[in-house]
């Protein structure tokens, strides 16, 4: 659905007939119809090889390629998140959701050792890349010194790091987040290149957090500042 809104381009959508027939999916036909994208109903198998392992929940949709962009058109907006070796899937779709959410800008990822926008990202993002443009580069730590030279702070976020989030005072400026593998952290290349090194004040006896869910706090506090700043603007007097 969110595929449809967005008007993404799309071959075809095949739904499940049958029993596992719904309003759901007569809801769904009728947006595609509407689209311009062919619909069709099959068995329940059918849909299984077609989504290759993936939950399809009686709907999988055909498409082109996912549509990468260059770095320089998701740098136009105030917030980006840049992951670093982040090689799940599931954790792919996961920030990608909640960047989206956030007001983020974009997504970027390196071209090699990253996961990128297949079926279950997509699946796992909620429909958050028909809605997020994503960007590929060679080069990580490339990518932040040409974000740095268009205005951005890059700042990255690391359970070893001496500020805290709550802490930081780059968060309510233009800034791209940069968000390493689960586990090794951080590339040290990519770590010696960021402006600023965050870490989440943890309370329990647990060392760390899914990358997924460190990046949604952090993206959440940069919305929270953002909105406590507009409030602050919004009660001035005027001249």
């Amino acid at each position: 659905m969110e595929a449809l809104r967005a008007g993404r381009r799309l071959h075809e959508v095949v739904l499940a007939g049958g029993r596992t027939r719904s309003a759901e999916l007569d809801g769904i036909a009728a947006a595609a119809r509407l689209a311009g994208v062919t619909v069709r109903w099959a068995d329940t198998g059918e849909l299984e090889a077609l989504a290759e392992g993936v939950r399809h929940q009686g709907v999988v949709a055909l498409a082109p390629p996912y549509p990468y962009v260059g770095l320089q058109q998701v740098a136009c907006g105030d917030l980006l998140v840049v992951l670093d070796g982040v090689t799940d899937p599931q954790n792919l779709g996961s920030i990608a959701r909640s960047a989206e959410a956030a007001g983020a800008g974009g997504l970027v990822l390196p071209r090699r050792r990253s996961a990128h926008v297949t079926a279950a990202a997509e699946k796992a993002s909620a429909g958050a890349f028909s809605w997020l443009p994503v960007a590929l580069v060679a080069n990580v730590s490339r990518a932040l010194g040409d974000l740095g030279g268009v205005g951005f702070w890059t700042v990255g976020l690391t359970a070893g790091a001496q500020t805290s989030l709550w802490d930081s005072p780059l968060l309510g400026g233009r800034v791209a987040l940069v968000v390493g593998a689960e586990g090794a952290g951080l590339s040290r290349l990519v770590d010696e290149r960021v402006d600023e090194r965050l870490a989440i004040p943890m309370a329990g006896r647990l060392a760390s957090l899914n990358a997924g869910v460190a990046a949604a706090l952090v993206l959440f506090e940069v919305r929270r500042r953002r909105l406590a700043l507009d409030r602050e603007a919004g009660g001035m007097p005027q001249d």
